[in-house]
């Protein structure tokens, strides 16, 4: 570390060149953190985590069991070993609780003081934080799969909402009304427009401009347009199973999808273009969707993709399997990466959320030197 302090006062070096060595290393060294543990509040599967930006301090998560949870990570004890209490829960006693599996959670990105749940007894339902009640209810004629709000969006209050209709319906925070139905199953906002998002239905990955509603701009093909290589059907696929899981770069660049076909692939978001990255077989025995994160600040960065009791650790732009991280007892169904720390969360079928956390190995190599750890160079501490 000095090394990188020294070139770094004297100008020889990129200011962001330590931080981004740190983030490696932490990354790299990530492990189930047994001195934290989380509230185990949930009598059923934990299928959805969401971490706001605001604070980084409060953690959702939403279960098969309807019930929703809201998680202080922050060490108010001071102690090494203390526990992310449940600071408020929706549960069976509440009269405003899901009847049946919440399948996604998340924070209003510009504020704490809301959050919007959808379950499968065909609501999505917007909650106030402070009294936990809903101020407004969307309701639907089939199961709600999932929903997006845009990160970045300043000019409307739109949240993309997928339905076991196969639509993809876009309701007003503003009015309360439904404005536009697309056909799709789920989807998510890119993280650079806040007009585009993306959408799949079976193979299929769509993207569309909300502001159009006479089709979407393109869709991606795992074959680049090599019509001898695609099958005889006109359609362009991005995978050869049911896509199930879509995530972006933090900067917006490039999107993952996961499928059925136990693949993950990695693509150009401008274009749509197939990177063609190898991750080879990523196990994916999944009936809904997986809830897959990306790592911040890092030279590599990282994917973490829920695989089966696990969560798979690959490089993202050479496809290199760096780790397997193992706690759970059951299969894990989200995770969601903490950017400010460099720490995981996971959530599984057993009920459980797991904290993975840096731990501090002491330098085995010359200060100034590299370190090699699962294929992945970072500069020594």
């Amino acid at each position: 570390m000095l090394g990188f302090l020294t070139a770094r006062q004297a100008g020889l070096d990129d200011p962001l060149r330590l931080r981004r060595a740190e983030s490696t290393r932490r990354v790299l060294n990530l492990e189930l953190n047994h001195d934290r543990d989380v509230d185990r509040i949930h009598s059923n599967g934990v299928n959805t985590i969401d971490i706001e930006v605001i604070e980084g301090r409060y953690m959702l998560s939403g279960g098969a069991d309807g019930v929703i949870v809201v998680y202080d990570l922050e060490n108010n004890s001071r102690k090494p070993q203390y526990t992310c209490k449940a600071v408020c829960t929706v549960g069976r006693s509440s009269r405003y609780v899901h009847r049946f599996s919440v399948e996604t959670v998340q924070w209003y990105p510009h504020d704490t003081g809301m959050f919007v749940s959808s379950s499968f007894d065909k609501t999505m339902k917007v909650w106030d934080t402070e009294t936990l009640k809903p101020a407004e209810v969307f309701q639907f004629e089939g199961n709600v799969y999932c929903h997006h709000m845009s990160p970045i969006a300043r000019k409307h209050s739109l949240i993309a909402v997928g339905t076991k209709d196969q639509k993809v319906q876009l309701c007003d925070l503003k009015s309360g009304s439904r404005i536009q139905v697309l056909q799709g199953e789920s989807h998510i906002h890119t993280p650079t427009h806040p007009y585009v998002l993306l959408y799949f239905t079976d193979s299929r990955v769509l993207v569309w401009d909300v502001r159009r509603a006479s089709g979407s701009l393109f869709s991606l093909d795992q074959h680049n347009g090599d019509k001898s290589k695609a099958s005889s059907e006109a359609v362009n696929t991005a995978h050869n199973g049911r896509v199930n899981g879509l995530c972006f770069t933090v900067d917006g660049l490039y999107l993952l999808t996961t499928g059925t076909d136990d693949r993950m692939r990695l693509w150009n978001s401008a274009n749509g273009k197939n990177t063609l990255v190898n991750y080879g077989k990523v196990s994916n025995e999944s009936r809904k969707g997986l809830k897959i994160t990306v790592s911040r600040s890092c030279s590599p960065e990282f994917v973490f993709v829920p695989c089966g009791s696990s969560v798979a650790v690959y490089t993202l732009h050479t496809g290199e399997l760096v780790t397997m991280l193992r706690g759970h007892y059951n299969n894990v169904d989200c995770c969601q990466f903490h950017p400010d720390y460099q720490e995981l969360y996971s959530g599984g079928k057993d009920c459980n959320i797991l904290a993975w956390v840096p731990v501090v190995r002491p330098p085995d190599v010359e200060e100034g030197t590299a370190v090699k750890v699962g294929g992945c160079t970072a500069g020594t501490i």
